[in-house]
């Protein structure tokens, strides 16, 4: 069974950073990809920013130039740098793999870490 565990949340003023991890384990074949999404009160979740294996990047537009995304493939974990934090920001950041068991890949969620950002 895959198991996505994120860490790193918690509550920063406005302007400060934080770095959320996440770590994948169980038995899997590949990890064709991992990300963040984030859901605000009220709000759908939506992206936030993804890795694929082959090393490309997609961010959304609020993030671009604050937020970077990092992969650690010998951990099997991703990470998101967050500078310039905003109250925007505030929301539940939730790790999201591609992941391959077998021959069959699928989505996979983390149980989401809390991210609150003060002003």
């Amino acid at each position: 069974q895959v198991q996505l565990v994120e860490s790193g949340g918690g509550l920063v003023q406005a302007g400060g950073s934080l770095r959320l991890s996440c770590a994948a384990s169980g038995s899997f074949f590949s990890i064709n990809a991992m990300g963040w999404y984030r859901q605000a009160p009220g709000k759908q979740r939506k992206l936030v920013a993804t890795l694929t294996s082959g090393g490309s990047t997609n961010y959304a537009d609020s993030v671009k130039g604050r937020f970077t995304i990092s992969r650690d493939n010998a951990k099997n974990t991703v990470y998101l740098q967050m500078n310039s934090l905003k109250p925007e920001d505030t929301a539940v950041y939730y790790c999201w793999g591609l992941i391959a068991v077998f021959t069959t890949q699928r989505s996979y969620w983390g149980q989401g870490t809390q991210v609150t950002v003060s002003s």
